[in-house]
């Protein structure tokens, strides 16, 4: 019997990679734009030594707060305490005066340029918008001209603390007033 040997004509499949081409033209791209690069950031620090004296003549740093209630502003430092009060209605602020104290401030310590608003829950919106528009910048009369001065355009908001000292006061003047009718 004789073998016939079939010849198998086999045909080469060719890969059709255009539509993983088109997927890697789309995502390549947008994989760049979205990725998110690393940054290195050195924080410097400026420690003493551990045998450094403490600096005597250390330069006075103004931590200016504002406390904003709804019938007064209080104007102080963090650390010195109070700088002026200001009393005002709900409605009517005298802001010539407020302004005049800022410059003041602004003129002693030209170099500062950050206030903390202390809010209380009590104050209105329009009174914190017109109390941060008044100290960001201020005019000055100069002869027969008006500019504007910058004042404190470094602003952060914070909540008031509880009216402390009145009511330690008013308790103290109770207790006087109990002593003295004894």
């Amino acid at each position: 019997m004789k073998l016939v040997k079939k010849k198998r004509v086999q045909e080469v499949v060719e890969l059709n990679i255009t539509a993983f081409l088109n997927l890697m033209v789309i995502l390549v791209p947008f994989l760049l734009i979205t990725a998110v690069f690393s940054r290195i950031t050195i924080l410097e620090l400026n420690l003493p030594p551990k045998d450094a004296k403490p600096e005597q003549q250390q330069k006075i740093k103004l931590q200016l707060e504002l406390v904003i209630r709804p019938d007064s502003f209080e104007i102080r430092d963090a650390t010195l305490g109070r700088i002026k009060y200001l009393e005002r209605q709900q409605d009517q602020t005298n802001w010539q005066v407020f302004s005049d104290v800022l410059i003041e401030i602004k003129s002693r310590f030209p170099e500062e340029d950050a206030i903390t608003l202390l809010l209380d829950p009590k104050v209105n919106y329009k009174t914190l918008i017109q109390v941060m528009d008044h100290v960001r910048s201020a005019d000055v009369i100069q002869f027969t001209e008006v500019e504007t001065v910058e004042l404190f355009p470094n602003i952060s908001i914070g909540d008031a603390p509880a009216k402390i000292a009145e009511t330690e006061s008013q308790k103290n003047s109770d207790t006087n007033s109990r002593g003295a009718s004894s």
